[in-house]
């Protein structure tokens, strides 16, 4: 009986350790998404100033409004958690008072005999009625034995009260714990509720001057298809000028060691195509160590909320205008910091439209960073992950960064590439 106590105890002990493993992660998880709730309260804060973003206001409010539900997710997780440990812990307070009751029923069962025995056991008597030395010194060892027996016993006892008191204050935390993560729950289920009353009202808002919107939409949106079409010549371009580099150098190593001895060659680059960069060595290292940091990579800026998504899709707010979107948008407070999302080099600096555009490449990819204010690095320079690289653009309170990812000169999804937020 004993062994299957022990054996339930730890149990339920390796459970328990499992389970606050899993607790302290849905804990970071809830903190990460309590700190993108506040910063895009920021960003919804600062949009609500200006009265020509309702645009910006309604997609920072569908950004808030699936925070605050992933959010609540993660409290009923958090909720089925402590409820999961509070029945672990039961149950090992179970066990511990049945280890309780069967080590004072042992340590009755001693004390019991040893009075029924007092008589013969008396110690001194006990030991000089031994027949010889050889029995008195057992005799005496077995007192030492017994006294120790006892004394560990009683230890025992002490130990396993005190466990059942530290579990009896852990379940009583826990409780607490629970009623608290209840009635956070509850003021968030308000707060998503009255931010889905404000989307709606803001919507309604925007149905009335649709027509106006559709046409500023298609006005951005033309000037987007024109700063596309730069970039993917900025792009092409600088592909073929890199290739074309590369194979006057492999010509030049080439010419120079055909007088050297049959021994020595030099290896030309294999041909590509002309939107396809040929990789040194080198570049293929980097290559590499990109793609396998797909999903993983920094988001470039440390605060913003994602405001418009990749692909070509109506908008989601004027579905009349569709968007075709290279990258992902990002609403950040002006002035904010850009960094770079991995190691590569600056391969390209436009001016379009009045605002800046950085280019980086990590072997067959680049990373691009479109309406910057200020840039603080040059072509040619080497940067490395989230080096400050410029500031986006400050126009008003708030404004956005749009970002791309290319595989040479074929955009990619950046929500692939980055980490999850």
């Amino acid at each position: 009986m004993k062994k299957y106590i022990l054996f339930i105890v730890l149990v339920c002990f390796a459970t328990l350790v499992m389970g606050q493993s899993k607790s302290d992660k849905l804990k970071n998880d809830k903190k990460q998404i309590e700190k993108e709730i506040t910063n895009t309260q920021k960003l919804l804060d600062e949009t609500k100033k200006n009265k020509n973003a309702s645009l910006q206001e309604i997609s920072v409010l569908r950004k808030q409004i699936s925070n605050r539900e992933a959010l609540i997710t993660a409290m009923n997780n958090e909720i089925l958690a402590l409820e999961e440990e509070l029945v672990l812990n039961e149950k090992l307070l179970l066990n511990l008072d049945k280890k309780l009751s069967y080590m004072k029923a042992d340590y009755a069962h001693v004390v019991y005999v040893a009075y029924k025995n007092r008589k013969i056991t008396d110690r001194i008597t006990f030991l000089l009625s031994a027949e010889s030395f050889s029995q008195m010194f057992r005799r005496a060892k077995y007192y030492t034995m017994f006294a120790e027996n006892v004394k560990q016993q009683m230890e025992l006892i002490y130990k396993t009260q005190e466990e059942i008191k530290q579990k009896n204050e852990t379940i009583i935390a826990l409780k607490e714990e629970k009623t608290e993560l209840l009635a956070g729950k509850e003021k968030e289920v308000k707060a998503l509720e009255q931010d889905r009353k404000s989307k709606s009202k803001k919507a309604e808002e925007l149905k009335k001057k649709e027509k106006d919107l559709a046409a500023e939409l298609k006005k951005k949106q033309a000037k987007r298809k024109e700063l596309d079409a730069a970039i993917k010549k900025a792009i092409e371009d600088e592909i073929k000028a890199a290739n074309e580099k590369k194979k006057r150098e492999a010509e030049k190593g080439k010419t120079s060691g055909s007088g050297k001895s049959s021994g020595s060659t030099t290896t030309t680059p294999s041909p590509a195509k002309s939107t396809e960069l040929i990789l040194t060595p080198e570049e293929k290292v980097l290559n590499t160590s990109f793609v396998n940091n797909k999903g993983k990579l920094p988001w470039p800026v440390a605060k913003g909320a994602k405001v418009l998504d990749f692909g070509n899709n109506p908008h989601p707010d004027v579905p009349s205008v569709m968007i075709d979107n290279k990258g992902i948008d990002i609403l950040v407070e002006a002035g904010t910091a850009v960094r770079a999302i991995f190691n590569g080099e600056v391969t390209g600096i436009l001016t379009v439209g009045g605002t800046k555009v950085l280019m980086i490449r990590h072997g067959e990819y680049l990373s691009v960073y479109q309406n910057l204010a200020t840039v603080s690095v040059k072509k040619g320079d080497k940067v490395t992950t989230k080096q400050t690289i410029g500031t986006v653009s400050s126009g008003s309170a708030t404004t956005e960064l749009h970002f791309e990812i290319w595989k040479n000169s074929t955009p990619q999804n950046p929500n692939l590439w980055l980490m999850k937020k």
